[in-house]
């Protein structure tokens, strides 16, 4: 028998235990029955008394026999108390289970200290204020400000729990385009720990006892003193493909915290000079998303193109390569 109505915020929730589950976890049986939340919550029900086997509280390990009833006995609280607010959104697809978005550069994701308003958890209320109801607003991964691209946002406590466990899972394919300082001349894999810089706390930094971090990245371009790369990540670590191309002394371009001095190309022509100079963010775009549909299974791809103040970058170290070719006949 399936749960009933699972919409957000209903006071309690029923469903019977099937008779082949007979033996089994309780916590591993309620997970099965109630999909639509994570583990960890279920688990977090199971402990404080919330989640009842025949109306009465077991522990996770417990064995159910089959047949017995499983009552939700919860109220699904408002996640974020942040405020709608009408930003308009470039939506890439949309369905009753996702968003999947191209998120601006310059545009924060989640409201903090320095950002109370204005964010994409504002916009996102507005645009369906049934999210708060969600943690994080439906959002399961997120961009730097300043990086731009393309992101996926659930509407529902499934499609937010399926979406997280395909992360988990390393199941989304996320694709980046990054320009950085050197002109390499292969491809490669960047496997190196990461986790918070042990005297700066707003940087990240490859570190020993980090966590596993994984980013593949591939030539896209080359030009003079400079690469643009398809960068892939296997892990989604913070700051992940900024660290890890810094480590590799290849920094993005444009990054502010990674970045380091500017560095022009001896002879590079005035407006290559004035892109660089000008170009006040990481030159990191995150390109292409496919997932499994949270619902269907169907895979979901999405593309968000390039921005302008990217591709216009791109341009003047062309024109730079090109000029530099020609003064060399």
């Amino acid at each position: 028998m399936t749960p009933n109505d699972p919409a957000a915020g209903a006071a309690a929730r029923t469903a019977v235990v099937p008779e082949a589950a007979a033996g089994r976890r309780f916590d591993a049986v309620l997970a099965e029955l109630f999909p639509e939340f994570s583990r960890s919550r279920l688990a977090e029900w199971i402990k404080s008394g919330d989640a009842l086997l025949d109306g009465r509280p077991v522990r996770p390990r417990d064995p159910v026999r089959g047949g017995e009833a499983v009552t939700l006995d919860v109220v699904l609280e408002i996640q974020t108390d942040a405020e709608p607010e009408d930003i308009a959104l470039d939506i890439l697809y949309e369905d009753d289970a996702v968003f999947v978005l191209d998120k601006p550069a310059g545009l924060v994701v989640h409201p903090g200290a320095g950002n109370p308003a204005g964010t994409l958890v504002n916009a996102l209320l507005h645009r369906d204020p049934s999210l708060n109801a969600l943690p994080r607003a439906g959002i399961v991964h997120r961009l730097d400000k300043d990086t731009s691209g393309v992101m996926v946002v659930a509407r529902t406590l499934p499609a937010h729990t399926s979406l997280v466990e395909q992360l988990s899972a390393r199941g989304v394919h996320r694709q980046y385009l990054a320009v950085v300082v050197g002109a390499l001349v292969s491809g490669g894999t960047a496997n190196a720990p990461i986790d918070r810089h042990p005297r700066d706390r707003i940087r990240m930094a490859v570190r020993d006892d980090g966590k596993d971090a994984v980013t593949h990245y591939r030539l896209r371009e080359r030009f003079r003193a400079h690469t643009a790369l398809e960068c892939r990540l296997e892990t989604g670590r913070t700051h992940q493909i900024r660290v890890h191309m810094a480590h590799l002394k290849h920094p993005i371009v444009g990054d502010p915290l990674y970045g380091g001095p500017l560095k022009l190309p001896r002879g590079a022509t005035p407006e290559l000079v004035e892109a660089l100079r000008g170009f006040k963010r990481q030159a990191l775009h995150a390109e292409t998303l496919e997932f499994a549909h949270p619902l269907s299974g169907e895979p979901i791809r999405c593309t968000a193109p390039v921005p302008a103040d990217l591709r216009a970058l791109m341009d003047a170290l062309r024109d730079d390569q090109r000029a530099a070719a020609e003064s060399a006949r």
